[in-house]
């Protein structure tokens, strides 16, 4: 089964895709857990891209990248019939199905990003799993089994020609995120915000500052797919494509503790969200490049 949203006329160029490729809680007539292909279009802002989702089921006995090639090639026609052309990248979360979903993607020509960055998936799955499942035929009812826990490496340094001048801790209202599409930004990372979060929560975030290098630095954070930032022991650390961690700074012991507290609980009160700017000055109203974060469940 395959389905798109209706798109606008007249061919252009997708946006980004997210896919998923993995089993499902829905046991086929075999027995087996039946896997699902999903792809969505990755919005880079509200209302600034059609929605593009597409659905394929495939049994337990066909899960190879032969399967998956053949797959791809189908959602590239459904997204042609819509008048989408084929993605710029395609962005693959699950560490698990990389080797299979870059020797699928590659055959027929489609760029492959190992990133966290998947939040209109992660989305989607939610909802999936709340109120599609549920209603079909093989249903696995109950907990399942959690995914094993990936091993975090050491946060590497940044690299000398990607440090800033300095860096400031720093917070924005929800209700000024909403208007992000409209500042003026370099490299941008934005994504629609949810509807069902007040306007005047407030979300957590850090700017980095260069008088000289800020274009060059945002652009080598865009190449990281940044994911999450985080404080481990004094560490500020922001983790990016599936597992990689890079040390921002470096904070006195005692700061780093209240710190770590402190944006922790900012994190949690702002559903997960952070932000990442890039920036010449403190007063400058140019973003080099600015990023909307938010935690993923590492699976």
């Amino acid at each position: 089964m395959s389905q798109a949203a209706p798109a606008a006329h007249g061919a252009q160029l997708s946006p980004d895709w997210e896919l998923d490729f993995f089993s499902r809680p829905v046991l086929d007539p075999g027995g087996k857990k039946r896997w699902d292909l999903l792809i969505t279009a990755t919005p880079a802002s509200e209302g600034s891209h059609p929605r593009f989702r597409w659905v394929k089921n495939c049994p337990a006995s066909t899960v190879n990248s032969v399967w998956l090639q053949g797959a791809l090639n189908e959602a590239l026609a459904a997204a042609a019939e819509h008048g989408l052309g084929p993605p710029r990248r395609l962005r693959c979360w699950r560490a698990t199905m990389r080797t299979m979903v870059q020797r699928a993607a590659e055959a027929v020509g489609l760029e492959v990003i190992p990133s966290r960055r998947c939040y209109a998936l992660a989305e989607w799955l939610s909802e999936r799993e709340r109120d599609v499942y549920p209603a079909e035929e093989g249903y696995m009812a109950g907990p399942l089994a959690p995914p094993p826990q990936p091993i975090r490496s050491l946060p590497l340094p940044l690299p000398e020609a990607a440090r800033g001048d300095s860096w400031a801790w720093a917070s924005l209202p929800l209700d000024a995120l909403r208007e992000s599409s409209e500042w003026e930004i370099g490299f941008e990372g934005l994504f629609p915000l949810p509807v069902e979060l007040s306007g005047d929560l407030v979300v957590p975030g850090l700017r980095l500052f260069s008088r000289i290098r800020s274009l060059a630095i945002a652009g080598w954070i865009a190449g990281l797919e940044p994911a999450r930032l985080e404080m481990e022991g004094t560490n500020l650390v922001l983790e990016a494509g599936l597992e990689d961690r890079w040390r921002l700074a470096t904070l006195a012991e005692k700061e780093a503790s209240e710190v770590a507290e402190a944006f922790a609980a900012a994190r949690e009160a702002a559903a997960g969200l952070q932000f990442i700017a890039v920036q010449s000055e403190a007063r400058s109203e140019r973003f080099d490049g600015f990023w909307l974060l938010r935690d993923m469940p590492d699976c």
